[in-house]
């Protein structure tokens, strides 16, 4: 754990089970346990049944829950298809499969979204065919009503799965502001009306700056505020070193363009992707290495145990 700003910002590096220092998902529970009044949740998967019972407590204290979670994790493998045949053992084994969810695949996804309907939290997927990717909660804040000695936001690369806190090296960071909460206030609330993306209703981008203590913080959100522009930009400043983590890197993104165009001015670069995907034809790999940037992939014989490096991760000078 790292605080900055005077403990306006927590941040936190897991899982314990790979050498790091943080059991992220007690840290999402506690952030979790800690909640007033309100709880806006919006994350691509919700499978830890630990989390899971955080939401279900939270909710049955009184506390207004509303989640916001990516539908694809919560199909079965098919649908039940009705039998040709008219018996009663056959029409009855057709009830049990339209009744009873038998598919092993994300059923526990399925069995923790009818636990939080049961539990009265208020629950949305995202209908859209492209991958709903947030990971982050709103906590005591409401428009108008804020608890601002309490508000605050958690977010960063970690799913609330259990391969998320315990397999994958994923980072999680908690704003105490209620500035912030008020920023992602209006972008959940822009999911849950539909109007984000290309329907955004916004009048003006985001583009504010808080200053927490004496640091700058600056929210993007895709594809809004465009925040590769937003990256870029902060690569720019780079005045000695970039060192990265990065979970996905594609070719041809404007920010493998920026460290090519950095590294012949003679700035230090070294960054690290997951294995997997570094692999990928498709993957900046390659290219940034062909024009002299170290990067290195991820290696599972040197961190037995390790699912995924699952870091969006990058530092600059020290100073970003």
């Amino acid at each position: 754990m790292a605080i900055f700003a005077k403990g306006k910002i927590e941040a936190y590096c897991g899982p314990p089970e790979l050498g790091a220092e943080d059991d992220l998902e007690a840290v999402i529970c506690d952030f979790i346990k800690h909640a007033r009044k309100t709880l806006d949740i919006a994350v691509q998967e919700i499978d830890n049944e630990v989390i899971a019972q955080a939401i279900l407590d939270a909710s049955c204290k009184g506390i207004r829950v509303r989640v916001f979670i990516e539908q694809d994790y919560l199909i079965a493998d098919s649908l039940p298809r009705k039998s040709k045949s008219r018996s009663k053992a056959a029409l009855a084994a057709f009830k049990k499969k339209q009744w009873q969810d038998h598919s092993r695949n994300k059923k526990s996804n399925r069995d923790i979204l009818a636990a939080m309907l049961r539990c009265g939290v208020d629950v949305k997927a995202d209908l859209n065919p492209k991958i709903f990717h947030q990971k982050f909660i709103i906590r005591d804040y409401q428009r108008g009503r804020s608890l601002s000695s309490k508000s605050a936001v958690l977010t960063g690369s970690t799913n609330f799965t259990v391969t998320g806190c315990h397999k994958n090296l994923n980072h999680t960071v908690i704003f105490n502001s209620a500035r912030i909460a008020s920023i992602y206030s209006d972008e959940f609330n822009e999911l849950v009306e539909g109007t984000f993306g290309a329907i955004n209703q916004r009048k003006s981008p985001n583009t504010s700056t808080v200053n927490l203590s004496g640091v700058p913080v600056r929210i993007r959100f895709s594809p809004d505020d465009s925040p590769e522009l937003e990256v870029v930009k902060q690569m720019l400043k780079t005045k000695r070193w970039l060192y990265f983590a990065i979970f996905t890197f594609s070719g041809s993104s404007g920010i493998d363009d920026a460290m090519i165009m950095l590294r012949r001015a003679g700035i230090r670069i070294r960054g690290v992707l997951d294995s997997g995907q570094g692999k990928k034809a498709w993957a900046a790999t390659k290219w940034l290495h062909d024009k002299g940037i170290d990067v290195f992939l991820s290696s599972h014989k040197k961190m037995p145990g390790l699912g995924k490096l699952h870091h969006k991760l990058m530092v600059i000078d020290s100073n970003i």
